[in-house]
């Protein structure tokens, strides 16, 4: 039974490629599958192949758990698809779209056929990895895992052991802050007040230390 080796690249980060062998008469969804055990991402995600030209220009789809339009449209599934009923050509290239809600799309092209399968190896099997797939944040995580995804816009207050709790206390705080302002203003006041007096006394010489006019 024929191998058939396939390159599959990230369409955007063409650095990053896998090398995946597997059998001729297993289906796109064991491919799927295969792709995805080398990325670490889930497979269970809406996601499909498309006949490509050597352009990548997409023709027919095959899908893994597609929408009810494309069920209704009689849309090949990836689970029903030989791998071997697609190959037209010793360098067959598809277009794969994974996961449509996020998607990421990559180049899958066959390299070599190999003739025999080697009775040592479980396929579908990875030849060859170059790179680590990029990151995933999932909508659908935990609210606690959620939150950890999130941007560190508020690391500040993390390093401060800031809880929610603490915010009466910062408005207090606040309010301290403006009311210590006040007072500072009012006693601006005061001093200048008495400054004033205290120059109208010095100036005058005929007023003695309790501020009686002196008559001499």
């Amino acid at each position: 039974m024929a191998i058939y080796k396939f390159k599959i690249t990230f369409e955007d980060y063409d650095e990053i490629s896998r090398e995946i062998e597997i059998k001729s008469n297993q289906t796109f969804e064991d491919l799927h599958r295969a792709i995805h055990r080398s990325t670490g991402y889930s497979p269970e995600k809406s996601s499909s192949f498309y006949v490509s030209t050597d352009n990548w220009i997409k023709g027919d789809e095959i899908a893994y758990l597609p929408n009810k339009r494309k069920e209704d449209q009689g849309v090949a599934l990836m689970g029903k698809s030989k791998l071997s009923a697609f190959i037209e050509d010793p360098h067959q290239k598809f277009y794969y779209t994974y996961n449509f809600e996020r998607p990421y799309d990559f180049h899958v092209e066959l390299i070599r056929i190999i003739l025999d399968a080697d009775p040592n190896i479980e396929y579908p099997f990875l030849a060859k990895s170059v790179g680590e797939a990029p990151k995933i944040f999932d909508k659908n995580l935990p609210a606690a895992a959620a939150e950890t995804a999130k941007s560190d816009e508020f690391d500040f207050l993390n390093d401060m052991d800031f809880v929610p709790e603490d915010t009466d206390e910062l408005e207090a705080m606040g309010e301290m802050g403006i009311n210590e302002q006040e007072r500072e203003g009012e006693d601006t006041e005061e001093e200048g007040e008495g400054d004033e007096f205290s120059d109208e006394f010095s100036d005058n010489e005929n007023y003695d230390e309790d501020g009686h006019k002196n008559d001499y």
